[in-house]
């Protein structure tokens, strides 16, 4: 006796729980982790203390210049919710601050972090016109206002390369947070490409799937319905007759469900293989062999020699001829079909169904995608179909594709 297997669980329909992260590092409504906010106050507090004991000549650290200190790093909570204003309150924070003439220091880091979210939430102008706000007034307050209006002692000596080393590197920053931007907008395109690429190419799957189940389910369809009405109708007189008839049905529904049974298996995986090989023009005996047990005298004529034809050609050649005969039987009182393989042209291949009417006047009904179907088929490598009726009287289909060498798909 085998031990049980165990199997694994049903789904609940729920999500599963996620794992514990601690506070610091979690997500918030921001966007941003909460521990961000925090981290950057005490670097900017803690950075700016000590920074001051080497800039004797900035104004002193007072209550003012903590609350700024502070209120930038606070601001970045709702950094994702609200770039632009965050933006516009970061710059506002950090000019007033070197408006103020306090010692230089990290006070910069809230307001780059926040130009930098809004420059990847495509905010470009607020955050390059907040950098270009602050460094303003940096220079205003530093160079321009009188030395009596300042809080700060006026620079001494020649301060120009540090303000152009200061401005490159404001630049560096916010050119790195636009190329981050940048590739994650490539990112971000380069996957809804391939989305719609993976959706066109289900689409185009599902639509060849529904043309083999078509074919081969108004084919076969057709020659049940026929075959039963002729079982019915002959079953009390000549049991014999009908007897015929029902094997024709089975064996057409038999054939129909292996049919549709390899159609189906695409539906299983990449991994699943065919149960047989794709119908081709090499089973035209058997489609005019059903024909005439419906009473379709169906005739085949082959011009020129007959060549290996890739295996989509091939298939597309036998449901076009399987799906102009199905619309004789449906369609059509006549009761002779002809079938033309022309080879003659070594590029491709003409294939023509013929029959001499005339069409029923009360159809049964159809959804008039069968020619529709077919167009699509040849249409799919460059092949075309014309379809209509003939001068005098009946209905050609005819067929034009290319036969390129077999294997060469």
């Amino acid at each position: 006796m085998m031990p049980p297997t165990s199997q694994p669980p049903e789904p609940s329909g729920e999500a599963p729980p996620e794992p514990w992260r601690p506070p610091w590092v979690r997500g918030s409504g921001s966007g941003l982790p909460l521990g961000l906010a925090p981290a950057v106050a005490v670097v900017q507090v803690l950075g700016s203390t000590f920074a001051a004991h080497n800039q004797p000549g900035r104004a002193p650290l007072d209550a003012f210049g903590y609350v700024l200190l502070l209120l930038g790093p606070a601001l970045l909570v709702l950094c994702r919710r609200r770039p632009v204003a965050v933006v516009a309150g970061t710059s506002a924070v950090t000019a007033g601050y070197l408006a103020a003439g306090y010692p230089y220091g990290p006070v910069f880091l809230s307001w780059l972090i926040a130009c930098c979210v809004a420059i990847a939430a495509g905010h470009r102008r607020a955050a390059w016109a907040g950098l270009g706000g602050v460094y303003l007034v940096h220079v205003l307050v530093t160079f321009v206002l009188p030395a009596d209006w300042q809080r700060a002692a006026p620079p001494s000596g020649t301060v120009w390369p540090q303000e152009v080393g200061l401005l490159a590197w404001l630049l560096l920053v916010m050119a790195i947070a636009e190329i981050v931007r940048f590739r994650r907008e490539r990112i971000a395109a380069h996957r809804a490409y391939r989305q719609q690429l993976e959706e066109r190419l289900a689409d185009e799957e599902r639509l060849k799937m529904a043309r083999e189940l078509h074919d081969i389910l108004a084919h076969s369809l057709s020659l049940i319905n026929i075959q039963a009405g002729v079982a019915l109708a002959l079953l009390d007189r000549r049991p014999a007759e009908a007897r015929t008839a029902l094997v024709t049905i089975k064996s057409t529904s038999k054939e129909a469900l292996g049919e549709v049974r390899q159609v189906l298996a695409t539906l299983r995986g990449p991994g699943a293989a065919p149960r047989g090989p794709a119908p081709g023009l090499d089973r035209l005996d058997e489609l005019t062999e059903q024909a005439d047990r419906v009473g379709l005298e169906a005739e085949v004529q082959e011009l020129g020699e007959r060549r290996a034809l890739s295996a989509t050609v091939d298939l597309t050649a036998f449901r076009i001829v399987q799906e102009a005969l199905t619309n004789v039987i449906r369609h059509s009182v006549a009761r002779q079909a002809v079938v033309v393989l022309d080879w003659r042209d070594p590029a491709r291949l003409v294939v023509r169904v013929e029959d001499p009417g005339p069409a029923v006047i009360a159809d049964a009904g159809g959804s008039g995608s069968g020619l529709v179907g077919m167009r699509e088929r040849a249409g799919a490598f460059g092949g075309t179909i014309a379809a209509g009726p003939l001068p005098g009287g009946g209905f050609r289909v005819r067929a034009e594709l290319p036969t390129p060498k077999a294997g060469s798909e």
